[in-house]
């Protein structure tokens, strides 16, 4: 059986009430400061954790593939190649130098009025390694098909 002349029971209702008479509900505003503080907070920690996710997910996928894929193949069928020479004319004093040499018809000088299709690249140049005599190059023209570049 409680006992009701409890000298603390007393106390402590003299200090609830006194507390509640004290106290005045906080105004809308700052609740509402409040409320929004705590949405950010979420919606700053939610975005952080995707991109933990996504990052971890990029390292994972770096990892398990392949580091060289390999050549990739032509979208169309290559047009035949002309045949290279197989053996380079000897170098004679009455050749004239490499330098002085005109380039090909078929492709396009830098600063020249031809230019390619619009769509294709211009086919790429090399030089051979050299034949015969010490420093005398024989100039090659390779080219390769390359597919026509869809617009974006």
């Amino acid at each position: 059986m409680p006992d009701s002349h409890d000298p603390l029971r007393s106390l402590f209702r003299e200090a609830a009430s006194a507390g509640q008479a004290a106290t005045t509900p906080s105004p809308v505003a700052v609740i509402e400061r409040r409320g929004e503080r705590h949405r950010r907070r979420r919606i700053a920690g939610i975005a952080a954790a995707c991109l933990l996710v996504l990052a971890g997910s990029g390292a994972a996928l770096s990892a398990f593939l392949p580091a060289d894929p390999g050549p990739t193949l032509p979208a169309t069928t290559p047009s035949p190649a002309a045949p290279s020479p197989t053996s380079a004319p000897p170098p004679s004093s009455t050749t004239t130098p490499v330098n002085s040499m005109a380039p090909p018809s078929n492709t396009a000088t830098p600063g020249s009025s031809m230019s390619p299709p619009p769509g294709t690249t211009p086919p790429r140049s090399t030089t051979a390694p050299p034949l015969g005599a010490t420093g005398t190059s024989y100039p090659t023209t390779s080219t390769s098909p390359t597919p026509p570049r869809s617009p974006r």
